[in-house]
Order: structure tokens, then C-alpha cells, then sequence
């Protein structure tokens, strides 16, 4: 069991399209915004106290039950992290990075000269905090206490079993995954962060209980992986499955390309479980992306996971314009509840991060979409015909684990 302290329950209101409507559990620690990277680092825990903050002047909140999650231990990202790793981490901090040597700083990809993840004050707790809500959103729908689970810290897609990787230092969804297992035969992973899912995708190439399924900018892009071809490996081949996009992604050439392969994943791969990386900087004008997508086209890539019923984690990821990572989050939860929220932003306490319209919804950028019709088609039936391949594929036990 969980080891998270519930901070609000509220009644659950019955009433959608499907029936009864969808328990949703929210996981938050108050102390996950305080931490910094550094005054010219792109990522901004602080993001999530925006974020937060809209959940509650939005009023969301009392439609969910809420959580205070457990520190992840040492143990618990040893489930997938190495050992030495980890202890590195626990150990490390700004001022004794000296006296490690630059040997295993450049082994471990963290606080070396010319890495993308520094050493900063309470990093290891920052990591125990992400991912122990990433946990335990997964045994709470393990233990069917609720059908989707929200951690907007979580979603840290980089990470490597022994290194940081893109402001990646845990795994936590590789974690989340991994507790998923226990319960579930099979397990979806999908990534609409602009960036390729590397570290997931790496993790279970070679075995068929997880599918990765990631949409991303490839070509001259961090971090270069997530080519088309890359299919998986042994018993994992045509397991992972890989979008590659190129600058301009507006909302209907997304959707053309993700509500076509996700329903064929699900009536081929019939996950117990799905985890989905909502990363923020896939938006029109992050500070990294390269994508066009507004708040609706990316949340109607949620709420199209969503109706399919399947027991789902959601959590964050990139996202660097901190304005706009906080009105996306804010209004998936939304579109998780299966509530209509107004466009006026509420007063909050970050209310002026929202000049000059404080309006939620985001106008797309007068730019060039330079994927066309035919690169999206030639994309989307290749990822068809991939997954086509798998139909009945022996190697795919398709009875749950009673």
C-alpha cells in the first residue's frame, strides 16, 4: 500500500457518456516548486506551482481526491536504476561536487562541465518527490482505488539506468511502469512530449509487455533517437512504436497522425494499463519546441486516451515556457474530470504570469507546418503497418495475469 497522505476528499459526481464517471486521484507535494536548476536553466520546477495553483482556483480539486505522495527511497529507484547511481545522487550536492571526481561526474552525466543536468541544492529530494507520486499514482490504480492518476511533477522521460539525461535524473516513469507489471500482462506507453521518449523506450525494448508509443521532432533535435525503424529488439520487436515529426506540428496534423495509431494499438496491443507523458513543449511558443499544437489539440490527445476506459497514469514532462506549461496542465486535469472550465483565468497568486490577456486558451503561431500531407501519411502507414504485423503474433499472451 501507498504510504500517501490524503489532503482532500471530495464526493465523486456521477454522470458522463460512458456510465459512471472516472475516479481521479491528483498527487502533489508542496515542496516540488521550490527547487532550481539555475538562473539560465531552461526547467522550472516553479511551473508546477503554477499549474497547481490553476488546479485550485479553477476549483478542480474538489473533483478529485488528492494525495501527498511518499519520498521515493534508494531501494525503490533501485528497482531500475543501479545501485552506484543512485547513491551518487543521494550523496551529491553543490558543495562537496569537488570532491568527486570528473571521471564519474562525466559517467553519471550529472554536474560536469558541459551536461544539461546540474547539481543543485536538494536535487535528490526533488527526484524522491517526482517520482514517489509517480509510485504511487501506479499502486493506487493497481489496487483499483482509482481509475486515473495525476502526477504533473512526474513524466522525467530521459533518464538512463546509470545517468542523467535532458534535466532527466530518476526514471520515475520507468518505476511506474515497472509496479504496473505487477498486476497488468501488458502495459501502454505514450509520449507526446516534443521530444523522442528515449529513456522509456530503452528500458523495455526487448521485452512485449510494454509498448512505447512516441510522437516527437527528429532530425537535428535532442536526443536524436526515434527513428521509424527503431522497432525493438528479441521479443520486444514491433513493440516500439515511433512517430518522427518535423517543425510546424499544428493540432488537426497531430491528431492525423495519433488517433489513427493509438486505436490500432489498442485493438492489437489491449493494454491493461496506460501511462501517458503529457510534456508541455510540444505547444506553440515553448521556449525548446518546435511544434504549433494550442491547449486543444494537445489535451484532445488525452482526452482520446481517456476513452477508452483503461486504467491510466498521467504525469508531466518538458515544457518551457512556464506560463503555458502550467494552462496546459490545468486544463487536462479538466479534461480528466470531464469539466467545462472558463477560458478567464481565476485570481490566483501567480495571476501575472498570465499577461496580457489571462486567458487559458492559447493562438496558434503564423508559421510554416512543415511536415505535409504526404511525409504525415507516409508516417502514419508505416506505424500501421507495423502494428498490423503484430496481429496475433504469438509472443503476445493475450489473457491478463489473474
Amino acid at each position: 500500500m501507498s504510504s500517501s497522505g490524503q489532503l482532500d476528499q471530495s464526493g465523486i459526481v456521477s454522470g458522463t457518456g460512458r456510465g459512471t464517471k472516472q475516479r481521479v486521484s491528483y498527487f502533489y507535494h508542496s515542496e516540488v516548486g521550490h527547487f532550481y536548476y539555475g538562473p539560465s536553466h531552461p526547467m522550472k520546477p516553479h511551473r508546477l506551482k503554477l499549474a497547481h495553483h490553476l488546479v485550485l482556483s479553477y476549483g478542480l480539486y474538489k473533483e478529485m481526491e488528492c494525495y501527498r505522495p511518499h519520498p521515493a527511497s534508494i531501494g525503490e529507484m533501485s528497482q531500475f536504476h543501479s545501485e552506484d547511481y543512485v547513491t551518487f545522487l543521494s550523496r551529491i550536492t553543490p558543495d562537496n561536487l569537488r570532491q568527486f571526481t570528473a571521471p564519474n561526474l562525466i559517467k553519471y552525466n550529472a554536474g560536469a562541465e558541459q551536461t544539461d543536468c546540474p547539481v543543485f541544492d536538494g536535487l535528490f529530494e526533488f527526484t524522491q518527490l517526482y517520482t514517489g507520486a509517480s509510485i504511487d499514482g501506479a499502486i493506487k490504480l493497481n489496487n483499483s482505488e482509482t481509475d486515473i492518476a495525476i502526477n504533473w511533477a512526474g513524466g522525467l522521460h530521459h533518464a538512463k539506468k546509470s545517468e542523467a539525461s535532458g534535466f532527466c535524473y530518476i526514471n520515475d516513469i520507468v518505476l511506474a511502469i515497472l509496479e504496473l507489471l505487477k498486476v497488468h500482462a501488458r502495459v501502454l506507453y505514450i509520449d507526446i512530449d516534443v521530444h523522442h521518449g528515449d529513456g522509456v523506450e530503452e528500458a523495455f525494448y526487448c521485452t512485449d509487455r510494454v509498448m512505447t508509443f512516441s510522437l516527437h521532432k527528429y532530425g537535428d533535435f535532442f536526443p536524436g533517437t526515434g527513428h521509424i525503424k527503431d522497432i525493438g529488439a528479441k521479443e520486444g520487436a514491433g513493440f516500439s512504436v515511433n512517430a518522427p515529426l518535423t517543425s510546424g506540428m499544428t493540432d488537426t496534423a497531430y491528431e492525423g497522425v495519433f488517433k489513427p495509431v493509438m486505436d490500432k494499438i489498442m485493438e492489437v496491443y489491449r493494454p491493461g494499463a496506460i501511462v501517458l507523458q503529457c510534456g508541455a513543449d510540444s505547444l506553440t511558443g515553448d521556449r525548446l519546441g518546435v511544434f504549433n499544437l494550442t491547449l486543444k489539440g494537445h489535451a484532445e490527445c488525452v482526452r482520446h486516451v481517456k476513452s477508452f476506459g483503461v486504467p491510466t497514469l498521467v504525469l508531466g514532462g518538458g515544457g518551457y515556457t512556464i506560463r503555458n506549461v502550467a494552462r496546459c496542465w490545468a486544463y487536462e486535469t479538466s479534461v480528466l474530470l470531464d469539466l467545462e472550465i472558463p477560458n478567464e483565468i481565476p485570481f490566483n497568486d501567480y495571476f501575472e504570469y498570465y499577461a496580457p490577456d489571462f486567458q487559458l486558451h492559447l493562438t496558434p503561431e503564423n508559421k510554416e507546418n512543415q511536415n505535409t500531407e504526404a511525409t504525415l501519411g507516409a508516417v502514419r502507414n508505416e506505424l500501421l503497418q507495423q502494428l498490423q504485423g503484430l496481429q496475433g503474433a504469438p509472443s503476445v499472451q493475450m489473457q491478463e495475469v489473474p
